[in-house]
Formats: structure tokens, C-alpha cells, sequence
């Protein structure tokens, strides 16, 4: 290096001390300069600068100056420095010298660590090329994967008939039983060309959900629906519906899988890219949503299920999405900028009451109520049933059966079991294949069932009547029974009452001892009543108010009531009967139980469904007219 110097730079004559060692301290920055750009780049920048014949004379001043400009990179210095300022002048050189010679230095690092950085991508880049061909010419298959394909292909030969379930299953309208006005205002919501949320309320078993499988099946053959052919039908039960906090899953609305906890797939998540995965109304989209018990979703879902219903699509979000990112797809980007479709008609099926249901979700619905089924319509349902199954079945056992259940699908899984069991029997005996009533008792008695027993009478009975509840959508009979005796000091008498009866209860008991002493003058302090409500039966309303009475009024008179009648009715102090709700219902109770006929509130005479089943409904205004309809006399 020293040799090289000594042809650019030319030496100088002794000079005094200080003068000497500004020239060794010039020189050494010189060949710095020499180092950092390499002596023909050297001599080139300083013909730039107009330096070069500077470097070549002998003076310190000259070559200061020369120095000057090359390091500063400024061909406009032109006056020579003076020896006093030569200390600083050398200073701001070399501190100069030093950030190029530093800055070249990372240069070098950043430019090994491209180097290898490029080496690898290039590495990575042909593997991936081997492993393309390699894909193309041998494809993804193994002996393993080919082996579970290959068994799968196996187990697509075996078999197993349809279940009797979906023999038995109606497959159109004309099939499900007792249900005539449910459907009909179903279909006035579906099969519409602005079609309608509905729920639907009713008891288990009475055909919900087909019934709304085969609305959309009625609506896809009227043009004027918006319904295509093919419109899903997307059927999901509440109950397995979970809202979760974190939004790692949400089954109903979907969710996203970022790429590091959740598994998106590998080229996602080698990129850092999050993946939408759509949800079961994105599946509903143009068809159906079928929600069975609607009413068991937790409340935020709701929430968040009503939102889609507003927007009619789903959006997503996640940190981990970059939009600006080059390496997400172009349907992710979708999905996260516009969101997903998700525009669906949604049924919901409950067993709850509607007071029970969310009011959010009810305003934005239809509501359709299915009654319970009669014994008339579970009757038929097991003929039907039978004639599906190919097997003839005794009168007998039909009258059991329908006897024994108020559900469909029950009635149906008691068929196919007594079918079941007279193949069994049948075969070993070699007769024909009829379903008698042992083998209907029989499979009753397993399933632990037994005919419902009817409380009507035709016995009068002093003190004992009957009510009219409602215990969700199914009708009930209340017996409520009376004793009355004479108090132990005149004027000191007790009314007991069972509590688990509800406070209400209680409330209609006292109204009713009010109206007695006022329509019969007897002083009710002269008696110790016993009111008792059987099997503790909760009673939520006023509407035991008459039943009440009755039983009261009968123990009082000691006169007997019939035993085929049942009232429902609240009663204020002045003896009217007032409105009660839950007729349909409790018109189906008394008719299960038997009863000839039911006393209701004139007030209801439009709630009265059509068809009563043959018994009779009389309609009062005051208590007056409740018992000239009740006594025992009459017939």
C-alpha cells in the first residue's frame, strides 16, 4: 500500500516538526481515501474535484485543500487553508473519513446477508420446483392414502335399508295430521313472493319441522316465489349452538382461522394470512334456515343472528389481516371488505311459550302455533304409518297406542317397535305379520307408557270439580276438591289452602268465598274450608277463580256436581266472569280428559276454535249462570 502511495502522492522535503506531522497525518488520510475507493476510483473522483494536481505538490496547504474537497465531495473550495486551522480542518476530515469507512462496512454486512438470504430463497425455489414435478408426475397419492381410499370405496358397498324414521316421515303436505290451520298460515309466510321469518310454537312431536321442510318444498313449485329449485334447506338444533367469546368458532355465523392457533392451511399460514371460514347461514343463503328451539341460543348469538338478519351478510374481521398484503387471495379480500351473503329466510322452532322467546327476535317474525294432537289424529297417524310399513295392525292396538301418547313421533317409534317385535314372534311361529295389542302392550310397557286416563265421570261428587290449565302448549285438567264443616265457635271459622297451589291460587280462593256469602247470604266465618288443589298442580293465572267456587259453593250446599264438566274463568268479587287466555289449549285438555262440556267467559267467544271435537262450549257472563249448568240434577 505504501508503493502505491508513493505514485500518486509526491514526497516532500524535511520540514520543521509541526509541518511534518500535518504532512504524515495528510498522508495517512490519503491513503484511507485509497482504501475506501481504491486508487484508479481515486484519482478518477479527483479529476471530478479538480484535486488531482493539488495531491501532487508538496505543500501541506495544497494538499489539505485536495483532501478537502475529495472527502467533502465540494469542488467549490478554493481557498487554501492557514496552519492555524489545520488541526481543525484535519479534525472534520477525518471524523468525515470515518462515518464513509463505517458506513461502508454495514454495506458489507447487509450485502452478505442479501447474498445469503438470496442463496436461500434460490434453494427454496428449486425445491419447490422438484417437488411441483415430483406432484405432477406422481401426484399427492401414497400406498397409504390409496389404502383409506380404497377402504372407504369398500364400506360405499355395504348398506343398511332407510330407517324407519324416514319411512314413516311424511313426504307432502297432505300427510301431516292435525295440522291444517298450522299449515295453512305457514305457507301464507313461505310460499309468498316476499316471503316472511316464522316461528313456530307447539308441543314436541306434532310436525314442525317437516312441516317446514315441506313449505319450502311447496314454495320452489310456485313461480311467484323467490325460492329456485334447489333452495337448501339448512336444519341446525339450538341447543348444540354455543356462543363463543374468543370468535375462535362460531358454527352458525363462521369465523376465522388465523394462521396461528387455528390452522388455517399452510400456505395461509406460512404467509401470515387469516382464513373466513363461512357459517350456516352463508349455507342457508337463497333457501332456508331451519333453527330447532330457537329459544336455547344464548343471547349474544341471538344478538349477532338478528344483526345478519338486518344485513343479510356476514362480515369478518381479525388482526391478522393486512389488506395491502400481496399474498391474500382475492376472495378473502372480498370477504373481508364486502363480507359474506347470507340471505336466507329463517324458521324457528320452539316448545317454549312466546313470552319466553327473545322480544328482538319475535318482532322480526311471524309466529304459527301447531296444536297437540288428538286422539283422533294420533289414531290416524298410526294407520298411515302401518300402511307405509306394509303391516297390517288390530283396532285394538291403534286405540291403545293413541291411547297412550299425545305425540307423533312417539306414536310412530311405539309402531315401529311393536313391528319390530311382531317380526320377531311371527317368524319364530310362522304366521302372518299383523301387530296386535300384546305386542302394542308390550312394547308400551318397555317404553314405560301407559293409556292416559281420563278424569271425567259420569259419578256425581259433592265438593269436587274441574278446571282448565295450560302448561306450555298443552291443555291440562285441574281437579280442585272442597270440604266444608261447621266451625268450632260460630263466626271464628278458617280457610286452609295448599300453598303449592301459587298465590294467585289463594288470591281466587278468598274472591270466591266473597261471592258465595254475597249470591247465598251463608256466613262463610260459620265453616272451616278446606280447599285442596290435586296433585299440587301450580296454578299461574286467575282463571281457577270459577273452578273455585264451584268447589267451595258444592261443599257449602252439599250438593253434587257432574263430573263431565270443566270451567275455566277468573271471578271478581261481584260475580262476573271475566276473559282468561289459552282457550285452544284448554279446550284440547277437556277434551282429553272426556269432558261432555266447558263453561268459559263470554269474553272468549272469539277465541273458540272452530272445531271442539264434539263438546260442548257454553258461554256466561256471571256465576249465576255457571250453575245452571253444573248440577247433577240437571240429568
Amino acid at each position: 500500500m505504501k508503493e502505491s502511495h508513493t505514485l500518486i502522492f509526491a514526497e516532500t522535503e524535511e520540514e520543521p516538526s509541526g509541518r511534518a506531522r500535518y504532512q504524515r497525518q495528510i498522508t495517512i488520510l490519503f491513503g484511507l481515501l485509497t482504501n475506501l475507493y481504491g486508487r484508479d476510483k481515486l484519482i478518477q473522483k479527483a479529476k471530478d474535484y479538480n484535486a488531482l494536481q493539488l495531491m501532487r505538490t508538496g505543500q501541506p496547504a495544497q494538499r489539505l485543500l485536495a483532501l478537502q474537497r475529495l472527502a467533502f465531495e465540494d469542488e467549490s473550495l478554493g481557498e487554501l487553508p492557514s496552519e492555524k486551522d489545520f488541526p481543525q480542518i484535519l479534525a472534520e476530515i477525518e471524523e468525515t473519513i470515518a462515518d464513509l469507512l463505517a458506513r461502508r462496512a454495514v454495506e458489507g454486512q447487509l450485502e452478505e446477508r442479501v447474498a445469503l438470504k438470496v442463496q436461500e430463497q434460490h434453494e427454496r425455489y428449486l425445491e419447490d420446483i422438484k417437488m411441483q414435478i415430483l406432484k405432477k408426475e406422481t401426484g399427492v397419492e401414497n400406498a397409504a392414502t390409496l389404502k383409506k381410499y380404497a377402504v372407504l370405496e369398500k364400506m360405499e358397498q355395504v348398506g343398511l335399508s332407510v330407517s324407519a324414521r324416514e319411512v314413516l316421515r311424511p313426504r307432502h303436505l297432505g300427510e301431516l295430521v292435525g295440522q291444517a290451520q298450522a299449515l295453512e298460515a305457514l305457507l301464507t309466510k313461505i310460499a309468498s313472493p316476499f316471503p316472511q321469518h316464522v316461528i313456530l310454537y307447539g308441543p314436541p312431536g306434532v310436525g314442525k319441522t317437516t312441516a317446514a321442510r315441506l313449505s319450502l318444498a311447496e314454495a320452489q313449485k310456485r313461480r311467484y316465489t323467490p325460492f329456485r329449485q334447489g333452495a337448501p334447506f339448512v336444519e341446525v338444533d339450538g341447543t348444540t349452538l354455543r356462543w363463543d367469546p374468543r370468535e375462535i368458532t362460531n358454527p352458525l355465523l363462521g369465523s376465522v382461522h388465523d394462521p396461528i392457533y387455528q390452522g388455517a392451511r399452510r400456505d395461509f399460514a406460512e404467509g401470515g394470512v387469516p382464513e373466513p371460514k363461512l357459517g350456516l347461514v352463508s349455507d342457508a343463503h337463497g333457501g332456508v334456515l331451519f333453527i330447532d328451539e330457537i329459544g336455547e341460543i344464548d343471547p349474544m348469538l341471538q344478538g349477532k343472528l338478528l344483526k345478519v338478519l338486518e344485513d343479510k351478510r356476514v362480515t369478518f374481521d381479525s388482526s391478522y389481516y393486512d389488506p395491502d398484503d400481496p399474498r391474500v387471495p382475492k376472495y378473502i379480500k372480498k370477504l373481508f371488505k364486502e363480507g359474506a351473503p347470507a340471505d336466507f329466510i329463517l324458521i324457528g322452532a320452539t316448545t317454549r311459550s312466546p313470552e319466553e322467546i327473545n322480544p328482538a327476535i319475535r318482532s322480526r317474525c311471524a309466529e304459527v302455533f301447531f296444536s297437540p294432537l288428538t286422539t283422533g289424529d294420533i289414531r290416524k297417524i298410526v294407520r298411515e304409518a302401518a300402511e307405509r310399513l306394509g303391516v297390517r295392525i288390530t283396532r285394538p292396538a291403534v286405540e291403545l297406542i293413541s291411547a297412550s301418547t299425545i305425540e307423533a313421533r312417539q306414536a310412530v317409534n311405539v309402531l315401529a317397535d311393536a313391528y319390530g317385535l311382531t317380526l320377531q314372534q311371527r317368524w319364530e311361529k310362522g304366521k302372518s305379520h299383523v301387530i296386535g295389542i300384546n305386542q302394542a302392550r308390550r312394547v308400551l310397557q318397555m317404553r314405560r307408557l301407559s293409556p292416559l286416563t281420563a278424569k271425567a265421570s259420569p259419578r256425581p261428587e259433592v265438593g269436587r270439580a274441574f278446571g282448565l290449565g295450560v302448561n306450555r302448549f298443552l291443555g291440562l285438567v285441574l281437579e280442585v276438591e272442597a270440604a266444608a264443616f261447621p266451625a268450632l265457635e260460630e263466626g271464628q271459622g278458617r280457610i286452609r289452602f295448599n300453598d303449592t297451589a301459587g298465590s294467585m291460587a289463594k288470591d281466587s280462593v278468598f274472591n270466591a268465598a266473597a261471592v258465595i256469602r254475597r249470591i247465598s247470604g251463608e256466613e262463610i266465618g260459620n265453616y272451616d274450608l278446606h280447599v285442596n288443589v290435586i296433585g299440587g298442580a301450580q296454578v299461574d293465572g286467575p282463571s281457577a277463580g270459577a273452578v273455585i267456587f264451584l268447589a267451595l259453593y258444592s261443599a257449602i250446599k252439599n250438593r253434587a256436581l257432574r263430573q263431565d264438566v270443566a270451567v275455566s274463568g277468573e271471578i271478581s268479587i261481584q260475580g262476573r266472569v271475566k276473559e282468561v287466555g289459552g282457550i285452544p289449549e284448554k279446550i284440547y285438555g277437556a277434551r282429553q280428559a272426556g269432558m261432555k262440556k266447558i263453561i268459559l267467559p263470554r269474553e272468549n267467544k272469539d277465541h273458540i276454535p272452530p272445531d271442539n271435537g264434539g263438546v260442548e262450549v257454553v258461554l256466561v257472563d256471571t256465576v249465576e249462570e255457571i250453575l245452571e249448568h253444573v248440577w247433577a240434577e240437571e240429568e
